[in-house]
């Protein structure tokens, strides 16, 4: 069985702010950074405001 995993780095429009992760759904965990400020996982909407 294989497993794919992606490392990503996010950062916020300033720049000031920098995010590391590791999923296996790339296009899915880019979603949950976007999503509602209710979203724990909601990274780029929390320093992005």
């Amino acid at each position: 069985m294989s497993h794919n995993y992606f490392v990503y780095i996010l950062t916020n429009k300033n720049k000031t702010v920098v995010y590391t992760g590791v999923t296996n759904d790339l296009e899915v965990r880019l979603k949950q950074h976007l999503e509602n400020d209710n979203n724990k996982y909601a990274f780029t909407k929390k320093y992005n405001c």
